[in-house]
């Protein structure tokens, strides 16, 4: 440093009272600044023993327009000291063009070559955002030193141009300049953004052999460098040996560890933080909040959320948008939106997490009408963005709106990467379009083991047995190795009797690889075996399994109440009570249905009374089913006190009563119970007037029968079935009325079934009607005969 610039130094940095008046007069002439400024001229002429000092106040005080307009007035002399406080505030405050301004004096002043005043120009321009006038200027430097190679090496990684960095500082090396902690610091910057692990860890032995370890920006930067190239215990064991931590080295651990989900660890070390007296600040909590979400720790985030506030920490939207995301998968909606909704200042992370949030939480309305919000505050969508609200879709079934969103992916060409491409595979398929999800699968330049399973599952879950069987054969050719959730999505395909050879081929499979132990792969073994009708084997990988859950119970419980077997779904639901399991809505389901086919009044008011014990005694679909047991107990009494003590009433709770009324005979009760239905207005389905149909025709009433099937199908726009037409074929047969009964099979839009002429026979048979017998025999024997194999063969296939 110059002697002159030194004694200028000794002189100004003591602000006595002549240095506060002197400020005075520099704050009163900038009310002036734009106007005559004859008091800010009068400062800088006749107190030039304070100029140096009145520069850096202003500069420091972020006035570098006024700092600047003195510099222009004092031309004839300004020491290099001057300059560096004007560009250390330039590139603080990112005000390019005044650092350009300030560049141009300095090329005057003949100082643009000078190491100290070219290493501070470069830093200001790497800090503006302006890689290449930082470049110009470190190649005009004529004897870059170590601070000059630094400045540009930290230019660069913070432009994200971390290659360049490195470069450099192989240049730097070869040059022979010695790198010091800052130059350190640069360079492994750029090693974690480019996740440079060998790099890094040869910079690491320099560190050491250069004694600079333990300094306390090396190792802050070495801990972030490890966790952001996943090695997260090497970044421990550096932060276990810092003999001093600041707030950024507990951080930087802090992050690291939240960013790979070890959120215990990130709380433990948080009470530990405390204890060594560091005091959080913002980026603490951001970390903080981030752990609580991976863990689902709603009341440690509750906790959390008031020490931000007791602590007055600022609110500001990178904490709020963290803590909105912690709200959000903690399953606490209301309390995000109420974050949300008090904050300040909202960014596009803070909406994401949001849309996100809802679209999670099966509110995919309200996604999508934060969607629309986003756009009208003129926010740019991100990939975050379009999976929230494509995951809305799929929870809505909204296909178009799905379309609506793929259309704006692509308008804005979002690269299709494997994340986006499966998210758009999954609400396609989910929104039962698995063309549409087909043809995306197609287009993915790259997939990965979700690509695969979820278009096995999309064909799986429509149906498409034989396109996912062969879609995971193409996967065993040339896809990636099966793994647990392939083989879950891929058991739900076969799900009949026909399927049977193929389900044991798969089940093969799975324990060649090692998956029949897994326990969601056993629990769908056990589905899928049912499904098929192979209780035996369904049994089988029930005991084999080491390890059950309830819905593993559940499905043995379900499987065998459905198969007929009521009294082995009993014994089993008694087995799974002795062993500590608690049963949940699905059990009771089963064993409800269990009871039905029992017809055991006892057992069901049993059951009844575990369900009330439980707390379940509310649920719709559980007292639903409760109705139509006690109605195959023959017990309509209980069935309709559970009826009318039911809190709320679904359309399936109405069938089952009707029904109930119906199978018993009691036709007016169940007329009546479905005219109060539509008083209520509840809208019949089609199994509702199969049963108001069958009453009918139990009762003989011929006029009311058709009164509504004419309902059914004008008020109510419901197609019949052949189920519909059977039951006004056996009204018109039951009631003697033959040729009605001809003539509405004759005019039906659809071919009738073998089941609705047999029943037309036996009426013609019971009726001695041997004409019109001998012409429903024709047309089963003609109905049979094309179909392959015998009429029994083919009535059994038309049943099924």
């Amino acid at each position: 440093m110059p002697l002159q610039d030194k004694a200028n130094k000794q002189k100004t940095d003591m602000p006595g009272p002549h240095a506060k008046l002197l400020n005075s007069r520099v704050s009163s002439s900038a009310a002036e600044f734009g106007g005559t400024q004859k008091g800010l001229r009068r400062v800088v002429e006749h107190e030039n023993p304070n100029f140096v000092w009145c520069v850096r106040t202003l500069c420091n005080e972020g006035r570098v327009k006024e700092a600047l307009h003195i510099m222009e007035i004092r031309q004839n002399w300004i020491p290099s000291s001057i300059y560096i406080y004007a560009l250390q505030a330039c590139g603080r405050l990112e005000m390019l063009s005044e650092g350009k301004l300030l560049h141009t004096q300095i090329m005057k002043s003949g100082l643009e070559q000078d190491a100290f005043v070219g290493s501070h120009l470069v830093n200001m321009y790497g800090r503006c955002g302006s890689i290449t006038d930082a470049q110009n200027a470190f190649e005009k430097i004529s004897d870059p030193d170590v601070f000059s190679w630094t400045a540009m090496i930290v230019a660069y990684s913070k432009s994200g141009l971390a290659e360049k960095a490195l470069k450099l500082f192989n240049e730097m090396k070869i040059k022979d300049v010695i790198p010091n902690e800052f130059t350190f610091v640069g360079v492994l910057n750029a090693c974690a953004s480019l996740s440079a692990l060998k790099r890094g860890k040869q910079l690491h032995r320099q560190i050491i052999k250069a004694g600079l370890e333990s300094n306390l920006y090396i190792a802050n930067s070495l801990i972030d460098f490890y966790a952001k190239c996943g090695l997260i215990e090497d970044g421990w064991l550096v932060f276990s040996k810092m003999l001093k931590r600041d707030v950024v080295s507990w951080n930087t651990i802090l992050v690291g560890y939240a960013k790979y989900g070890h959120g215990k660890q990130v709380l433990e070390l948080f009470h530990q933080m405390l204890n060594e007296g560091i005091e959080p600040n913002e980026f603490t909590f951001v970390a903080l909040f981030s752990a609580c979400a991976s863990l689902s720790a709603l009341e440690q985030g509750k906790w959390l959320h008031s020490q931000l506030i007791e602590r007055r920490i600022n609110m500001n939207v990178f904490v709020g948008s963290a803590l909105i995301d912690m709200y959000a998968k903690c399953c606490s909606i209301e309390d995000a939106r109420e974050v949300f909704d008090e904050l300040a200042n909202r960014n596009i992370v803070a909406w994401n997490a949001m849309i996100v949030g809802y679209s999670k939480h099966g509110q995919g309305e309200k996604a999508l009408d934060f969607f629309y919000q986003l756009q009208n505050e003129g926010l740019q969508p991100t990939e975050v963005t379009f999976v929230g609200m494509l995951n809305a879709c799929a929870s809505l079934g909204a296909l178009n709106c799905g379309r609506w969103v793929h259309s704006m992916i692509s308008e804005r060409r979002f690269h299709l990467n494997v994340h986006l491409g499966n998210t758009l595979v999954n609400m396609y398929a989910k929104c039962d379009s698995i063309e549409d999800a087909s043809q995306v699968f197609e287009k993915m330049p790259r997939r990965d083991l979700v690509s695969w399973n979820a278009m096995i599952a999309g064909y799986a879950r429509q149906g498409h047995s034989g396109k996912a069987l062969l879609l995971f054969q193409q996967m065993q050719r040339e896809g990636p190795k099966p793994d647990a959730v392939t083989f879950v999505g891929l058991l739900k395909a076969f799900c009949s009797p026909l399927f049977l050879e193929q389900g044991k081929l798969v089940h093969w499979q799975i324990m060649k690889i090692g998956y029949e132990s897994n326990l969601q792969v056993g629990n769908c073994l056990i589905d899928m075996y049912f499904k098929c009708g192979s209780i035996n084997d369904a049994s089988k990988v029930f005991n084999q399994m080491h390890v059950r859950d309830v819905i593993s119970w559940n499905a043995m419980i379900m499987g065998y109440a459905r198969h007929g077997h009521a009294e082995k779904a009993l014994q089993l639901f008694r087995q799974m009570e002795k062993e500590g399991l608690k049963s949940d809505d699905v059990t009771f389901l089963g064993v409800i249905h269990a009871c039905g086919n029992l017809s055991s009044l006892d057992e069901a008011k049993i059951v009844h009374s575990k369900i009330f014990i439980h707390g379940l005694h509310s649920e719709v679909f559980l007292c639903s089913a409760l109705i139509d047991m006690y109605a195959k107990c023959g017990s309509l009494v209980n069935a309709r006190k559970v009826f009318d003590t039911m809190p709320e009433k679904n359309v399936v709770s109405w069938n089952a009563m009707i029904a109930g009324y119906a199978m018993h005979g009691m036709v007016k009760d169940s007329l009546k119970l479905f005219e109060e239905m539509e008083q209520k207005g509840v809208n019949p389905e089609e199994i509702t007037f199969v049963s108001v149909l069958s009453a009918c025709s139990r009762a003989g009433l011929v006029e009311k029968g058709y009164k509504y099937f004419g309902s059914m199908c004008q008020d109510y726009g419901i197609t019949p079935t052949m189920e519909h037409y059977g039951c006004m074929v056996d009204l018109f047969c039951r009631a003697g009325e033959l040729g009605e009964a001809l003539g509405f099979i004759q005019d039906m839009p659809v071919q009738p079934s073998v089941v609705l002429w047999m029943t037309y026979l036996s009426a013609c048979k019971a009726h001695g009607n041997v004409e019109q017998a001998e012409h429903a025999l024709q047309e089963i024997v003609k109905l049979t005969s094309n179909l392959t194999g015998s009429p029994s063969e083919s009535f059994f296939f038309q049943e099924t």
